[in-house]
């Protein structure tokens, strides 16, 4: 009769402890909806990610550093106009200083008129302004995939920290339970341990998640410019991941969208451009120049110059054609060879970028069957549980038997927790892929 009460006893503990975790449950989702004032959505983290780095634009030293390059070359059709003076005695004939005539002040002017080597020099620096921009786009899809990776797990352990506070309470009731029930005779010494067991497991993964979520969230705060102490998710503001057909050409779309291909493409053409222009260099080419200087008496030009005069300008065309270069068709071939060079590596990073899309659309499918043999792992430990608390319940059960129940369905919440992460983090890496993880990022509230 004694053995029977202490048992009834027990199971009136447990009804008492499952309650208590309803409570604890409730009050969790209370406190955050308290500090949802303290939480940023992923719109946002990105959004501030993009203009914290400076990757907006021309604000990127990479692109601007392209197109000031551009800007050079093309302006070469434009007349350069330089302003001066060479004042100095002269001693006998008026020699020149610095390759120009001893002046009070000169005005000197050139520019290109017929140059076809200049004219692939321009297309060269476009294509190479081209090629930084479309790095720039790549850098700027890394970073937002940076963004939305650390969002999604800070999300993820945040959420399960909450969880697993709630089972470590919830183990040390249990502890305290078995503590009585050893003590009345009912179970054996080794069940504590057995408890205890449980309960170490539950806190190694509630540090870990706690680790983990304090380095996701320091990380966000250096992507954002945000204070670390301040930054909580919003889970409600992530969208859903599109599914990927396995049957859809992914690959070929990646190869047509893929920054980082058209960066390779554009620098490809730009030394090919380039090449052209070396060898355009030895072609004959026309450009105008003109000069004007004020000349001084102390000069002796009036000695030297029969008619001299203080004003004087000069202005015409200037041919070059050049007959015997070796060092300028040497340099031809160097750029010839990088060319030949830089279009193997753009097929390189096109083979590169469908190889590795082809591989995530095929870690998709296997990781999204991981995720359903996952949830159908914790649904049976579920049913598992809830049946092993009706056998307590009805006096045909252990609590040893709800206890082990209970930790099965921990394991499996866990592992369906870890199989949804990865399978998330694929689709982000899979949208970077193929164009569209902007597009996505920015489409939540």
């Amino acid at each position: 009769m004694d053995h029977l009460i202490g048992v009834n006893q027990m199971r009136l503990i447990c009804r008492r402890i499952l309650r208590c975790r309803h409570t604890c449950a409730l009050l969790t989702v209370v406190l955050t909806t308290c500090t949802a004032a303290q939480t940023i959505t992923l719109r946002r983290a990105v959004e501030l990610t993009l203009s914290h780095s400076g990757m907006t634009g021309m604000a990127d030293p990479d692109q601007a550093r392209a197109y000031a390059a551009y800007r050079e070359a093309r302006n070469g059709y434009l007349p350069r106009l330089v302003s001066g003076s060479g004042i100095g005695g002269s001693y006998g004939f008026p020699l020149s200083l610095e390759n120009a005539a001893p002046s009070l002040f000169n005005v000197t002017s050139q520019q290109a008129l017929f140059s076809p080597a200049q004219k692939s020099f321009v297309r060269s620096a476009n294509s190479g302004y081209q090629s930084a921009r479309w790095q720039g786009q790549d850098q700027r899809d890394g970073l937002i995939q940076d963004a939305v990776l650390t969002y999604v797990e800070l999300n993820k352990w945040s959420q399960e920290l909450d969880l697993l506070k709630t089972e470590v309470g919830n183990n040390q009731k249990m502890e305290a339970v078995e503590q009585e029930r050893i003590q009345a005779g009912v179970d054996k010494p080794v069940e504590l341990n057995k408890v205890k067991l449980a309960s170490a497991r539950v806190r190694m993964r509630a540090a870990e998640a706690q680790g983990s979520a304090d380095v996701m969230r320091l990380h966000l705060a250096q992507l954002t410019g945000l204070p670390a102490e301040e930054l909580g998710t919003d889970p409600n503001s992530i969208p859903s991941l599109p599914e990927f057909k396995q049957d859809e050409d992914l690959a070929r779309k990646a190869v047509e969208v893929n920054p980082a291909v058209k960066a390779a493409e554009q620098q490809a053409i730009a030394k090919r451009f380039h090449a052209e222009a070396e060898y355009k260099s030895l072609l004959p080419s026309v450009d105008f120049a003109a000069q004007y200087a004020l000349l001084a008496n102390f000069n002796n030009y009036d000695v030297y110059i029969r008619n001299f005069q203080h004003h004087n300008a000069s202005g015409g065309l200037v041919f070059r054609l050049p007959f015997f270069d070796p060092v300028q068709r040497a340099r031809a071939a160097e750029a010839k060879a990088e060319a030949i060079r830089s279009t193997r590596q753009a097929e390189e990073a096109k083979q590169k970028v469908s190889l590795e899309t082809l591989r995530l659309q095929r870690i998709v499918e296997q990781l999204a069957a991981s995720v359903e043999v996952a949830q159908l792992q914790y649904d049976l430990a579920q049913s598992e549980l809830e049946a092993a608390q009706v056998r307590v319940q009805t006096e045909t059960g252990t609590l040893r038997e709800e206890q082990d129940a209970r930790s099965k369905v921990e394991q499996s919440y866990n592992a369906l927790i870890d199989a949804n992460l990865a399978l998330d983090k694929a689709r982000v890496e899979l949208l970077r892929h193929t164009g569209e993880l902007e597009q996505w990022a920015l489409s939540g509230k």
